[in-house]
């Protein structure tokens, strides 16, 4: 193999196949290499919703808004159906104290132009009446969306493909090479040299380990969540994305709360969330954990989860769990991803570390990727993505 592309794209997951689609359609010839098959990685181990309910106020909520409605573009612009439907989402609060930092949330957000609304004890109820009686209210979003997002992958392949994208997937990248200049000027494989001028890392929580080829420490680390999906059943126990606010609480380091949950709970940092498929199964979360590369299906972590949904959702206690999975999000200190190119490597791009917002956030990502190769300006001022903002801690 002997080859040559103005871009080559690494990692065939939804930021990579994004970030290829966007290419192509600016009109660069570009190669898209993924050591297994698309979708392999975290993007088939993942819900299924973008969402700007769980975004902090400011560029990670405008980003998330974008992303949503070039979602609403691409589901009609794409022949391959993804799944895409506008359902809502329910934000619910246990205690009073949830619902004020709530308030004071939504209000911030309804001050910035977006659309969201406080509902109490009675109102959430008529929206999903199988969840506890005695919870205090909650914040619905109307825009919050989903998709499948396996689906989305082979859907931007298959329509970049038909524009000129050429994939290479069970292709290992072994190498990045340098010039003198320490300009990139090819990517190995194990089958093979592609030459180019320009890639874009896109391998997502193994993004470092391709930035170890040209020396660039990306501040990357695994996190996993584990997942359980229960049977197919008749119960239309969430109709949307239900999840606590308390998982925003958790997922965020830097905002002091404590909830009132188990020890097993607790330990695992598990809160509650419960999304519908297509087909009439639920999606039951949510977990974060640093467990390096670890995907095993832990039973003390499915027990914590079953727990927790119960208490949200008690009717769950008679529907089946079928089986579980686990994937591992792209972590990064301040919960932005990277998106951006390497000032002292020449045509290298990363665009990762999007954590659990990948899925959400992919199409705005291809997009300004796609822009920053073209020179021409971004959606968004995007300084904040930059990978810069790492070099004091990483060199």
């Amino acid at each position: 193999m002997s080859l040559s592309y103005d871009v080559v794209v690494i990692g065939a997951g939804v930021i990579g196949t994004s970030v290829a689609y966007h290419l192509v359609r600016k009109g660069f010839k570009v190669a898209l290499v993924e050591r297994g098959g698309i979708a392999a990685g975290t993007s088939s181990r993942c819900d299924a919703v973008a969402l700007i309910c769980d975004k902090k106020p400011g560029i990670d909520t405008e980003i998330g808004y974008r992303s949503i409605q070039l979602f609403q573009e691409l589901a009609r612009e794409l022949s391959e159906d993804f799944e895409f439907s506008t359902r809502g989402s329910l934000y619910v609060c246990e205690t009073e104290q949830e619902m004020a930092i709530a308030k004071d949330y939504v209000q911030q957000q309804v001050n910035n132009g977006y659309v969201m609304q406080m509902m109490d004890n009675k109102e959430i109820l008529e929206i999903e009446p199988y969840l506890a009686k005695d919870l205090i209210g909650g914040i619905w979003t109307e825009v919050d969306s989903t998709m499948n997002p396996y689906k989305l992958c082979f859907a931007f392949v298959a329509e970049a493909q038909k524009m000129g994208l050429d994939l290479f997937d069970y292709h290992e990248v072994i190498d990045i090479e340098l010039n003198e200049k320490k300009e990139v000027q090819a990517v190995l494989t194990d089958r093979g040299k592609i030459k180019t001028k320009n890639v874009v890392n896109c391998a997502g929580v193994w993004s470092p380990i391709i930035s170890e080829y040209v020396n660039i420490p990306i501040p990357i680390k695994p996190r996993k969540g584990l997942v359980l999906v229960s049977e197919i059943t008749s119960l239309s126990l969430a109709k949307q994305k239900v999840h606590e606010f308390g998982y925003m609480l958790s997922k965020f380091e830097d905002i002091d709360y404590q909830r009132n949950v188990s020890e097993l709970v607790a330990s695992h940092n598990v809160a509650f969330t419960i999304e519908p498929t297509e087909v009439g199964n639920y999606l039951v979360g949510g977990h974060r954990a640093f467990k390096g590369y670890d995907i095993s299906s832990e039973i003390d972590v499915m027990k914590a989860i079953a727990e927790r949904a119960i208490r949200f959702i008690p009717k769950l206690a008679d529907v089946q769990c079928i089986r579980a999975y686990a994937g591992i999000r792209p972590w990064v200190e301040d919960h932005l991803p990277i998106v951006s190119g390497v000032e002292s490597v020449p045509g290298y791009y990363i665009a990762s570390g999007h954590e659990g917002d990948g899925i959400s956030m992919s199409p705005i990502t291809g997009r300004m990727v796609a822009q920053i190769l073209a020179n021409e300006p971004t959606d968004f001022n995007i300084d904040r993505l930059n990978y810069n903002r790492y070099l004091k801690t990483t060199v």
